[in-house]
């Protein structure tokens, strides 16, 4: 149950190009070995409306929020959240060099009791 949300400011539109972040991200969630392929689930969302700092229209942001499964432990959770933030970091590099972009990443940890879910990927990856 790895599913990545990327929220991002609109004001990255023309600096990002979503579609590879995503890409980047899942594998860099599948290179950790912690995760089953089928389970992995990578989306980006636009935030038309934000505020960010002093309010100039060039600020821009990108907030992770990597909700996981509960069977990993504290050491494996934190060498994921590292592999990811460093990929995106060095993939961000020339966003970095203004003054004028945000990065978080945050891993939350689902209850298992609270959480329903019907996978019919899982049955045809695991068959291989």
């Amino acid at each position: 149950m790895p599913h990545m949300a990327i929220e991002y400011s609109a004001s990255l539109d023309a600096k990002v190009d979503m579609g590879k972040l995503c890409a980047l991200v899942s594998r860099t969630i599948l290179d950790t070995g912690l995760f089953e392929p089928g389970a992995v689930r990578v989306r980006a969302f636009r935030a038309e409306a934000y505020a960010i700092a002093d309010g100039l229209p060039e600020n821009g942001f990108i907030d992770m929020n990597f909700r996981i499964g509960k069977g990993r432990s504290a050491e494996e959770k934190k060498r994921a959240g590292e592999a990811i933030f460093a990929a995106v970091t060095d993939h961000l590099a020339p966003l970095f060099a203004t003054p004028h972009f945000a990065l978080s990443l945050e891993i939350r940890e689902i209850d298992a009791e609270l959480s329903w879910k019907k996978n019919a990927i899982h049955p045809r990856l695991r068959g291989k």
